[in-house]
């Protein structure tokens, strides 16, 4: 990946504070460097993280005034992490959505999320644009990409070009494009900027200073292909516990959500036990579709057991 030069325009999506440090620290400096300029869009304030604030708090019940001051806490620790970089005149654009919420934005019917992604690609009018890798199983991660894909689609042919950062998943550094030359000084700063997120450091501080150490590798879109006969294989093979416990497949795209019931979904079942999605008068038919699974069950466990598949345009064969 070239180095940026004084007319890049780069808009990070950072689903939570510290997103944008553990996942483009280097590649911000290195614009902001080359003359050119930076936007973050911070979707949410990262205040639904119960168990570092139980154990740095000594509390456990947390109630919202609670949550909102570790919200706060945390865009405190992001201004202190980019003024570390040499980056804190940068434009922040703050949405302010919840937690552990932007699937459900995404979702709504009713919702316009879409649309103040959007707003923002045309009033910074980016040249590139980063967000989390579809790979990523942290919900509001992969929801992210999805949510930045169909605001990119809703650009026509202006639409910048896209990567995505990897932080939680298989697909987090496999493939994918790195900067041609690292100044050392990027790096460093990036490693000091994680120390500025003490919230986050104090449970888990092996893990996130393991992270901030790997190398920045920027991912490409990636989709599924399509069958010549209109079908998609999907990745996922259900078994029975979770098929009878409310298993919903979804279809996110351009023209909405639409939803079925596991039993009622258009699927036809291969051969080798897995499972196609047939073709319908949407999904996949204008621009990228985006497919889910979810069950009826919940529990502790934030990360997705599924996350997000892409298929796309239907003019991709196999």
């Amino acid at each position: 990946m070239p180095l940026p030069d004084a007319g890049t325009r780069l808009m990070v999506v950072a689903p939570h504070p510290d997103d944008e440090t553990l996942g483009c620290a280097e590649l911000m400096q290195a614009v902001r460097d080359a003359g050119g300029e930076v936007a973050i869009v911070l979707l949410t304030d990262g205040e639904a993280n119960p168990w570092p604030q139980r154990w740095v708090e000594r509390r456990w019940r947390l109630e919202a005034a609670d949550r909102r001051r570790w919200g706060a806490l945390r865009q405190a620790e992001m201004r202190s992490a980019l003024q570390c970089m040499g980056l804190d005149g940068i434009r922040l654009i703050r949405f302010g959505w919840p937690d552990l919420g932007v699937t459900s934005l995404l979702l709504d019917p009713r919702g316009d999320a879409v649309a103040a992604l959007l707003r923002e690609i045309q009033a910074f009018a980016p040249s590139m644009v980063l967000g989390p890798d579809l790979s990523d199983r942290h919900p509001d991660h992969g929801s992210a990409h999805v949510l930045l894909r169909l605001a990119l689609h809703a650009c026509g042919t202006s639409a910048p070009r896209m990567l995505g950062y990897g932080l939680h998943g298989g697909g987090a550094t496999k493939g994918g494009w790195q900067l041609t030359s690292i100044d050392m000084g990027w790096t460093l700063r990036k490693r000091a900027a994680m120390e500025c997120y003490a919230s986050q450091l104090r449970l888990s501080g092996g893990r996130f200073r393991r992270l901030v150490r790997r190398p920045e590798i920027y991912l490409p879109p990636s989709q599924a292909a399509i069958a010549v006969d209109g079908r998609v294989r999907l990745p996922w093979r259900p078994g029975w516990l979770a098929r009878r416990a409310g298993l919903r497949l979804l279809a996110r795209d351009a023209g909405g959500l639409q939803s079925w019931s596991w039993d009622r979904a258009p699927l036809a079942r291969r051969g080798d036990g897995g499972y196609d999605l047939q073709r319908q008068d949407r999904p996949w038919s204008k621009g990228p579709c985006f497919l889910r699974l979810e069950s009826g069950g919940g529990g502790p466990w934030i990360f997705d057991t599924w996350g997000w598949w892409c298929v796309g345009p239907g003019d991709v064969d196999v």
